[in-house]
């Protein structure tokens, strides 16, 4: 299992916008050239998370993107839901399409699944940008 450059990608342009909250807009050029991603990338990605509501855009010469809410109100796991879809390690576990497996009652790995699931789902839950930041400028 890999994360996607989606989420990775996302989850630190997200923390570069939570430098800047009180501040001003960054634009996604400042973005790309700090992080060293594409800006047609960042592109796609802000759009989603324009679409998500976890980022506002300003237009014109002061303009660039905003985080929407501050940032102790955005978890990794809101950005990584936004650009990832649902965290799923399998169909049987926590599958969001009612997927129904005939040997469910039987599998013996299912509860293991869930187990990893649940515990991925709760850490990226609990980390805010607000935590990334603090983390950042205490080490």
């Amino acid at each position: 299992m890999r994360l996607s450059t989606k989420g990775r990608y996302g989850v630190s342009a997200m923390y570069e916008l939570s430098t800047y909250y009180d501040e001003r807009s960054v634009s996604l050029k400042e973005i790309a050239q700090k992080q060293e991603y594409s800006m047609a990338y960042l592109e796609q990605l802000f759009s989603t998370l324009k679409k998500e509501r976890l980022i506002t855009s300003q237009r014109g010469a002061k303009g660039g993107y905003k985080l929407a809410k501050p940032p102790e109100k955005i978890t990794v796991g809101d950005i990584m839901r936004a650009l990832e879809g649902p965290i799923e390690l399998s169909e049987c576990v926590g599958g969001s399409e009612d997927y129904k497996c005939n040997k469910s009652s039987i599998c013996v790995t299912k509860d293991i699944w869930k187990e990893v699931n649940d515990s991925i789902n709760t850490v990226i839950d609990n980390i805010t940008l607000k935590d990334l930041l603090d983390k950042y400028k205490s080490d």
